[in-house]
């Protein structure tokens, strides 16, 4: 059987388990026209490019299929049905690989990394930019009008 690759994505109103749904629904549409789903991955609740019906993020799911052409167009068919579903893809590959796609790799290397250097100038230990009055020009004023008020000559009179 031929294989493909099929990204769905939903609504981001939707909560992960329902998005889980959408993908379940998929993969009972083509178990029972003979497919099998080879491989599932949730890439996460992802921003999109542009919105799309008022939708400016959307949950991504990737399913790795082992179907018939007849059992994809059913789903891709019941897929637009579904007004949880914003887009949906599907490409036709050689093979489908078992190891994590690109999206994934790229989350687990951006976990790994703690430390991101020093923080900006011109923030707070909080990451509250500064405000007009808090700039360095102006403590350095006061500062200087503090100096120069401790050595000021008192005059009698």
């Amino acid at each position: 059987m031929p294989l493909y690759e099929t990204v769905v994505i939903a609504r981001s109103e939707i909560t992960q388990a329902q998005a889980d749904a959408v993908a379940d629904a998929a993969t009972q549409i083509l178990e029972t026209d003979g497919g099998a789903v080879k491989k599932r991955e949730y890439w996460g609740l992802r921003p999109l490019a542009y919105r799309i019906k008022k939708n400016r993020k959307g949950h991504y799911i990737l399913l790795g299929l082992d179907a018939p052409s007849a059992a994809v167009q059913e789903m891709e068919r019941q897929l637009t049905l579904n007004e949880d579903v914003l887009r949906f893809m599907t490409v036709r590959v050689e093979e489908i690989s078992e190891e994590p796609s690109a999206i994934l790799s790229r989350k687990s290397e951006e976990r790994d990394r703690a430390f991101r250097g020093p923080k900006p100038a011109g923030r707070f230990e909080s990451g509250r930019k500064r405000g007009f009055d808090e700039r360095e020009e102006f403590r350095a004023r006061d500062e200087f009008r503090a100096d120069r008020d401790d050595y000021s000559v008192e005059e009698d009179v």
